[in-house]
C-alpha cells in the first residue's frame, strides 16, 4: 500500500470531527487545519502578531494573545476582514502541512493520511488530495448544533453557516460523501465502510 493523501471537510457542526476520529482510531494520520491555526496565533507566533496588527486592541488578551471568540465575530460579519485573515492564515497552514506529510512519507510511507480541513473546497486546496470525503449535515441540523455546542444564537449559526460554501454544492467536489443527518451509529458506520475502502483504493495509486 502506498500513502493516499485524504481531505476530509463539510461545513461548520456537519460532524467532520465524529469521522476524524473514527479514522484515526481505525489507523489514520489525522493533520487538523484547527489545530495548525490554534497554533500559529499562540502568544510570539509570526502568524498572531501579524492578526493583532491588523485588528487591532480589540482582539488582544493580556497574554497577548488573541481572543477568538471576538475574532470570530468580527470577521463572520465582514467578509473583507474574513478573507484577510484566511489569506493570512491559509498559506501558513499549507506550508506546515506539506512539512507533516513529508515527515510522514520517510516514516510511515504507507500510511493513510486525513487533512481535516472546512474551508478545504473553498482554498482549492482539494485538489492536491488523492481523494475528497464531504461530511454532509442539514442547515436545521447544523444550526442545532451550534446552539448546543457553542450557545450560538440561530442568526450567529446562520451567519458562520453562509460563511462557507453550502453543502449541497461541496458535495459536487467529492469523491466519497458520508451523510450525517442520521445517528451517529450511522454516521460511524459509513465512517467504517469508507475507512476500508480507501484502504483498498491505496493500493491502486
Amino acid at each position: 500500500m502506498t500513502m493516499i493523501l485524504v481531505g476530509l471537510t463539510g461545513g461548520i457542526a456537519s460532524g467532520k470531527s465524529l469521522v476524524a476520529r473514527v479514522f484515526k482510531d481505525l489507523g489514520a494520520h489525522i493533520i487538523d487545519a484547527d489545530r495548525i491555526v490554534h497554533d500559529l496565533l499562540e502568544p510570539g507566533q509570526q502568524a498572531c502578531q501579524e492578526v493583532l496588527d491588523y485588528f487591532g486592541e480589540e482582539i488582544r488578551l493580556p497574554n497577548d494573545g488573541i481572543d477568538r471568540r471576538k475574532l470570530g465575530e468580527i470577521v463572520f460579519n465582514n467578509a473583507e476582514k474574513r478573507a484577510w485573515l484566511n489569506s493570512c492564515l491559509h498559506p501558513k497552514v499549507f506550508h506546515v502541512y506539506t512539512a507533516q506529510v513529508q515527515q510522514l512519507r520517510r516514516w510511515q510511507p504507507d500510511s493513510i493520511v486525513v487533512f481535516d480541513a472546512a474551508l478545504l473546497i473553498e482554498t482549492g486546496y482539494f485538489r492536491k488530495m488523492d481523494r475528497t470525503v464531504v461530511v454532509y449535515a442539514d442547515v436545521e441540523q447544523q444550526i442545532e448544533r451550534l446552539s448546543n455546542r457553542d450557545n450560538y444564537s440561530r442568526e450567529q449559526a446562520l451567519t458562520r453557516i453562509a460563511s462557507q460554501i453550502p453543502l449541497s454544492e461541496k458535495r459536487g467536489h467529492a469523491d466519497h460523501v458520508i451523510d450525517n443527518t442520521g445517528t451517529r451509529e450511522d454516521t460511524e458506520r459509513q465512517a467504517r465502510e469508507l475507512f476500508k475502502q480507501l484502504q483498498v483504493e491505496a493500493e491502486k495509486i
